[in-house]
C-alpha cells in the first residue's frame, strides 16, 4: 500500500467515513492514477477535469459515478494534500433527477417468495419491513432486536453518516425473524456469513435480490435499494407522516425523504394498518 492511499484512508476513519465510501474513494482514485499512470499527486486541476470529462463523454459514465470521482477527489486534493479549493476546483455535474421505481404489492409478495434460502426471504423483508440500507441489515446483531412490547424496534448501529437510529420491528417482522431464528439458529449475527463470523457480505445480498427478482420475473430497474423506496412509498400511501418516515430512514434532511411524495400511487386508498409486510396480507407464503 502506497503511503498516500494510507494518509488518505487514515483521513477518512478520522471522519467515521463509512466502510463503502472508503472502498469507493480509494478505488476512484487507483483508477485515475492507471490512466495517467502518474502518482495522484503530481496532477494538476486541468488534468482532474479532463479525466472527470473523459469518464462522461468518452466512457459514458452515469453522472452519478462521475459525480463520485469527484468527490474522491475533492477529499483528496483538499482535505489529504491540503490545495485550497480556489486553486484546485473539481466541480460536481448536475446529474439529472430520476424517480426510483417501486414494486407493486404483488411484486414484493412473489419477491420474497421466490427467496428459496430461508436467510435470504428474512433478510430482504427485514430491509423491506425496516426500511433499512443492505449494509444496515447485513450488520444487524441478534442483540439488536428490542421486541418488548413497549418498544418493538430494531437498533442500527453506525449507519450512514456514522449514526446510531432506531426503526421499527412491527408485529408481522417480529414473527418472520422468530420463525428464521429457530430455524437457522444464528448466535450473534442475526444474518451471518457462511463461518459466523460476521454478517453476511453485502454482495451475497445483492447476488440474493437479482436471484430472487429472476425467478420472480421482475424486471424493475434497481437493485435492493428498491425494497427500502418500496418501505417510504407504502408508509406514505399508508398515512404515516414524512418526519416519522425520515427519522425511521436515517435521513439527515427531510427534503430527501420528500422525493416519495412523488411515488405514491393516484389510485390508492389508504388502509387501516400500515404495517409493512401486513400490507402484502393474502400474498406473501409464510
Amino acid at each position: 500500500m502506497t503511503p498516500l492511499r494510507q494518509t488518505m484512508l487514515d483521513a477518512m476513519v478520522q471522519r467515521g467515513f463509512a466502510a463503502r465510501t472508503q472502498e469507493s474513494y480509494v478505488e476512484a482514485i487507483a483508477r485515475m492514477a492507471k490512466h495517467f499512470r502518474r502518482d495522484p499527486a503530481t496532477l494538476t486541476a486541468d488534468e482532474v477535469q479532463a479525466y472527470l470529462l473523459h469518464l462522461r463523454k468518452d466512457r459514458q459514465l452515469s453522472y452519478s459515478t462521475v459525480n463520485q470521482a469527484a468527490c474522491a477527489n475533492r477529499f483528496l486534493y483538499e482535505v489529504v494534500l491540503g490545495h485550497e479549493r480556489r486553486q484546485f476546483q473539481i466541480p460536481l455535474a448536475k446529474a439529472p433527477q430520476k424517480q426510483p421505481q417501486v414494486l407493486a404489492r404483488a411484486e414484493l409478495a412473489a419477491l420474497f417468495g421466490a427467496c428459496h434460502h430461508p436467510l435470504h426471504r428474512a433478510l430482504l423483508q427485514t430491509i423491506y419491513a425496516g426500511g433499512l440500507r443492505v449494509s444496515e441489515a447485513c450488520a444487524l446483531r441478534i442483540a439488536d432486536i428490542d421486541s418488548q412490547p413497549d418498544r418493538m424496534s430494531l437498533r442500527i448501529e453506525h449507519g450512514k453518516g456514522a449514526r446510531d437510529r432506531y426503526t421499527v420491528l412491527a408485529p408481522t417482522l417480529l414473527a418472520v425473524l422468530r420463525g428464521y431464528v429457530r430455524s437457522c439458529r444464528p448466535r450473534t449475527w442475526l444474518f451471518p456469513n457462511g463461518e459466523g463470523t460476521a454478517g453476511i457480505c453485502v454482495s451475497t445480498a445483492l447476488r440474493a435480490y437479482h436471484a430472487a427478482c429472476h425467478r420472480a420475473r421482475i424486471t424493475k430497474p434497481g437493485g435492493v435499494h428498491l425494497l427500502r423506496h418500496c418501505f417510504a412509498t407504502h408508509l406514505l400511501e399508508g398515512g404515516v407522516d414524512l418526519y416519522t418516515i425520515q427519522k425511521l430512514l436515517g435521513h439527515g434532511h427531510i427534503s430527501t425523504t420528500g422525493r416519495y411524495l412523488h411515488l405514491i400511487s393516484p389510485q390508492f386508498a389508504a388502509p387501516k394498518d400500515v404495517d409493512p409486510l401486513d400490507l402484502l396480507a393474502g400474498l406473501t407464503q409464510r
